[in-house]
């Protein structure tokens, strides 16, 4: 069996879709440390991708800096992600933990991690007639991610293909549940502040008149 470092155990996942979470899941490995080192690099990425894209393949008409959407299609996906797979698989008998979840999702994003850097990397060294590099890094990138996820919650929960399949759509239902109730519960909370001020903004009003 196979012994590596923790960034080994990353490549060797990353490079053997098929057995290495299986591999992994078997010697107990993986970090919780280098997943949230993935995460972060995730959100780095989402950056780059909004701000660093070459002139040429830049469409955004939004010139000022916004980072709250680039949390969100980054680290708050990711956790919306984790909890709602975790919810879901814990229905259908997975026998994936919270830990585990987290770290197997964070370890299959490094491919499109990795391609989003080269995208934009390339993006500012090719023209515009040569843009099927840049969409093909995008799209390797994304491929090789989805496979990576797949393998990913097939071995930590120990499913078939089928059932890891309908518990990914599952998750993804339960990912728009999450943000949904997590909106509500933020413009719940907004008004409540709202109120609060009010009320409070009255009475000191009232009592230096």
């Amino acid at each position: 069996m196979y012994e590596f470092s923790e960034l080994g155990w990353i490549k060797h996942v990353v490079f053997h879709p098929f057995e290495g979470f299986e591999d992994l899941r078997w010697k107990k490995k993986g970090s919780v440390k280098y997943a949230l080192i993935i995460v972060f690099l995730l959100f780095v990425a989402m950056v780059a991708n909004d701000r660093m894209m070459g002139f040429a393949f830049d469409d955004s008409q939004v010139k000022v800096f916004n980072v709250v959407p680039l949390i969100v299609q980054s680290v708050v996906y990711y956790v919306t992600w984790v909890i709602g797979n975790w919810c879901i698989c814990t229905l259908l008998d997975g026998e994936g933990t919270l830990k585990k979840i987290a770290i197997y999702s964070a370890y299959a994003l490094v491919p499109y991690i990795i391609c989003s850097y080269c995208a934009v990397l390339l993006s500012n060294a090719l023209v515009l007639d040569e843009s099927i590099w840049v969409t093909a890094f995008q799209w390797v990138g994304l491929g090789w991610s989805v496979i990576l996820m797949i393998s990913a919650m097939k071995a930590v929960h120990q499913y078939s293909i089928p059932k890891t399949l309908i518990s990914i759509v599952l998750t993804l239902v339960a990912m728009l549940l999450i943000l949904f109730l997590a909106v509500l519960l933020l413009s719940l909370f907004q008004q409540v502040y709202v109120f609060v001020y009010t009320i409070y903004t009255e009475i000191s009003y009232r009592i230096r008149g």
